[in-house]
């Protein structure tokens, strides 16, 4: 269905209809699937004919929101995961082995850091940790020995933008690959393939969700990189269920019409606080204060829906506008029609040192709000409460 546009895609792109001609996509609650005769279960688990095998690596609702994602993103194979923290794992035990390196933007989810650092160090594969912002810096970290960069833009909790064609040429001139998380903007607002990136990268439990249902994650590629993707996803088995692949690909029909209603408000907010006195600084890729605003207005279509800022006092007082919220969401989830707020020094970045969240620009003054689809007035007003304290 590549010649369809982008909100076709996302309602009808992957669809395979059974016996029964249903409208809806078909859930299969099924552990394994049954083989007419000996031959024909040998020649599918050998691969020699498609079809369904066993429900750890194959899955006809699964298999549709693959399609469906990897339409999307205009990726050529997308393998769906467990969650998107799964989907980076794979995507490193896939590709990468003893010896190797990773560079990587040091503005990226906490967990993704602790990964890097705590759980693919003990393999022997190093990780380089360099400014989100600075191409120079990746180029300088490069060595004989990397094979990818990865990076997240908008990053998390600050919305740092990277400059993907930028990077994406450096990666091409070292013969590395480019993976690029695309959670906080989707396929709706930026589409780093057409940037020059080899991988992309989703949490699914975020906007291709949109409201906080399931766990979910998905990595997309070539098909002879999503192959090995593939392979490892078969032996090791961070698999997506059924289920929560038919609740994400229910999410994918609404994602442009969600993302951008609640980038719109998301902007609406970052422009009121910047007028509050007891906010220092405002974190938003719309706001014409933010550092790569021309760049994030070249790569995306809009800002995005997640913004972050920095509330005078510290810990105490950030944590006073998020126990006086009435609307918002006390959690660190995001990406949800529920908007959300978290405190991220002592929540999604509270298991890296004082000295990370330092150098990641991750104070103790600083909440992330996830905006949603409610009144933009009422969210407004549940944070002033806080702020008034």
């Amino acid at each position: 269905m590549s010649d369809f546009e982008f909100d076709t895609l996302a309602v009808r792109a992957g669809q395979v209809r059974s016996q029964f001609g249903e409208h809806g996509e078909a859930m299969y609650l099924t552990s394994s699937f049954v083989f007419d005769n000996a031959a024909q279960a040998a020649a599918r688990f050998s691969g020699e004919v498609p079809g369904m095998v066993y429900a750890r690596f194959t899955n006809p609702t699964v298999n549709m929101l693959q399609e469906r994602l990897a339409a999307l993103e205009g990726g050529q194979r997308c393998v769906a995961t467990a969650s998107g923290m799964s989907a980076i794992l794979a995507t490193i035990m896939a590709l990468l082995q003893a010896g190797d390196h990773i560079v990587s933007s040091r503005s990226i989810f906490g967990a993704t850091q602790q990964l890097f650092a705590n759980i693919i160090g003990k393999f022997a594969v190093s990780t380089t940790l360099v400014e989100a912002t600075n191409l120079d810096a990746y180029r300088a970290a490069l060595t004989p020995k990397t094979k990818l960069i990865f990076i997240e833009t908008p990053s998390n909790p600050l919305t740092e933008i990277v400059d993907i064609a930028g990077l994406a040429q450096i990666a091409r001139d070292a013969g590395v690959m480019l993976v690029v998380d695309n959670c906080f903007c989707t396929p709706a607002l930026q589409k780093p393939f057409e940037l020059g990136a080899d991988i992309v990268i989703h949490s699914a439990t975020k906007y291709l969700d949109g409201q906080g249902r399931v766990l979910g994650g998905a990595v997309v590629g070539s098909n002879e990189t999503m192959e090995e993707v593939f392979k490892y996803l078969r032996t090791a088995g961070p698999t997506l269920s059924p289920f929560n692949a038919w609740v994400i690909l229910k999410g994918l029909e609404t994602l442009r019409i969600r993302i951008e209603a609640q980038s719109a408000s998301a902007l609406q907010l970052a422009r009121w606080l910047e007028t509050q006195p007891q906010v220092a600084r405002v974190f938003h890729p719309g706001l014409e204060s933010h550092p790569q605003h021309a760049l994030a207005m070249r790569q995306q279509r809009l800002g995005g829906a997640i913004l972050s800022f920095e509330v005078k006092g510290g810990r105490e007082a950030a944590w006073r506008v998020v126990d006086n919220t009435r609307v918002l969401s006390i959690t660190a989830n995001l990406g949800d029609t529920k908007s959300t707020i978290t405190h991220p020094a002592s929540t999604t970045h509270g298991r890296i040192s004082a000295e990370a969240r330092a150098a990641s620009g991750i104070t103790e003054g600083l909440l992330r709000v996830a905006v949603g689809l409610e009144s933009i007035e009422d969210i407004k007003a549940d944070l002033a409460r806080g702020l008034a304290r």
